[in-house]
């Protein structure tokens, strides 16, 4: 079944529903038609028992008289019994003997009684009698009127031949109008997908067909492009890492070529050499960087970065990042502070969190002035890490993009560097359940947090 295709699902099941609905409606009707045919032979027939009692007294005691029956003399009939079964009077049609058996007399003796038999005596047809006990003339006996059931059972199997005829004949054209009716209700779904077929890399701003309706399909469609559009946006930015990452490499590797090139053709002396080699271990190193910096970016972007969290003492982790920085910034004539409560503890993968301040250090060293101070402080239930400088600080153009991958400042912040550095420091902080912030400080300089949980 569900190998069927939805329209044919979509029909078979408006099918059977409909025989369902079609079968009880037949049933009812016929059942309905013939309670109301029942109803109207025990009334009828009550209605002669009545008349005919009456006579039966103030008459000599013929029932065959003229009037004594209804005009329909070929449907009805009408006998008297005596208690022990002798026929005291009886219409033609039943002369032959007694419509009652015994038991049925006796119990007619009692209260009248409705009784259903396959035939009477001078008739072959079903019929129905109604039996009463009378007072005729001045003796106790029972009055028997009866019909012929050949008209009710006729109109019956007349109905129930209808029914059995329209009932498959309405079945095949409510079927063939269900196939119709969803075919119609999915072509839009064909629509889409014929366009989705159509839909490749090579072809941004496409977009599926949307129906007017307002409806399910209508809400789909909007969803998928929708997703459409973040797709899109998602293949862009792949598509700009890739060219960034490209551009990136190439530069350190156009240099690493020229430094073995240039200890090939000049390097005849050991010192020219070691500088050569020097300055291509440089180069390798930088690309060795790039490339854990390229992987955690991806990392970052396929889910989130891996981290390991216990709790640990921020002073720890200052302390290490600023041993690793003082002598780059001795030789550059400046000075890395630490401000921290000594007490101050959070709950963080330690390695991740030294990489975010190494990279926000190592930014503020190359870009910045002055000493650069990192400060850790609680704040609305959270630590905030901040590393500031007194440089020239950032563009206010670049604040708002400065943790995209790849984003560089246009004015004073230019110069070498992946621009991955804030990027990662931002997919730390989301790991963490954190954020990142950039901001400007007054008059001059940088500031660069993350915010962690507390331990």
């Amino acid at each position: 079944m569900s190998r069927l295709p939805i329209r044919v699902r979509v029909t078979l099941a408006f099918t059977a529903v409909m025989a369902v609905v079609l079968v009880a409606v037949g049933l009812l009707l016929y059942l309905r038609l013939e309670s109301q045919l029942d109803e109207s032979l025990d009334t009828g027939l009550r209605s002669r028992a009545g008349d005919l009692a009456a006579l039966a007294g103030d008459t000599d005691g013929r029932l065959a008289t003229p009037g004594a029956i209804s005009v329909e003399s070929d449907e009805s009939f009408a006998q008297i019994l005596s208690p022990d079964g002798r026929v005291l009077d009886s219409t033609e049609q039943v002369s032959g003997g007694p419509t009652l058996g015994r038991a049925e007399l006796e119990a007619a003796s009692r209260e009248p009684q409705l009784i259903d038999h396959d035939s009477a005596p001078g008739l072959e047809a079903r019929v129905r009698l109604i039996a009463t006990p009378i007072d005729f003339g001045g003796r106790a006996a029972v009055l028997v009127v009866g019909a012929s059931l050949d008209d009710r059972d006729e109109a019956l199997s007349n109905l129930a031949t209808l029914l059995a005829i329209g009932g498959p004949v309405t079945l095949l054209l409510a079927s063939l109008a269900g196939y119709w009716a969803a075919g119609a209700a999915l072509r839009p779904v064909e629509a889409m997908r014929r366009r989705a077929d159509e839909i490749s890399a090579h072809s941004p701003g496409e977009r599926l067909p949307v129906a007017p309706a307002g409806d399910e399909l209508t809400r789909l469609g909007e969803t998928l492009n929708e997703m459409l559009g973040r797709l899109e946006a998602a293949v862009a930015r792949e598509r700009r890492f890739v060219d960034d990452a490209s551009h990136e490499l190439r530069t350190p590797l156009a240099l690493h070529r020229l430094e073995l090139e240039l200890a090939l053709r000049q390097g005849s002396g050991e010192d020219e050499l070691r500088t050569a080699i020097r300055g291509a271990i440089g180069e390798a190193d930088r690309l060795i960087i790039l490339a854990e910096d390229l992987l955690v970016v991806a990392r970052a972007a396929e889910g989130g970065i891996d981290v390991q969290t216990a709790p640990f003492a921020v002073a720890e982790s200052f302390a290490a990042v600023r041993s690793r920085f003082e002598e780059r910034a001795a030789r550059a004539g400046r000075e890395i502070r630490t401000s921290t409560p000594p007490d101050l503890r959070i709950d963080a993968d330690r390695s991740r969190i030294e990489q975010a301040l190494t990279n926000l250090v190592d930014n503020a060293l190359r870009h910045g002035d002055g000493p650069v101070e990192l400060e850790a402080r609680a704040e609305n239930g959270r630590v905030e890490l901040h590393v500031t400088d007194r440089g020239p600080g950032f563009p206010d153009e670049f604040i708002e993009r400065a943790f995209e991958r790849f984003s560089r400042a246009d004015e004073a912040r230019t110069s070498d560097g992946s621009g991955l550095g804030l990027a990662i420091v931002d997919s730390i902080a989301r790991a963490h359940g954190g954020s990142a912030e950039a901001r400007n400080r007054d008059p001059r300089g940088a500031d660069v947090s993350i915010s962690v949980r507390p331990a």
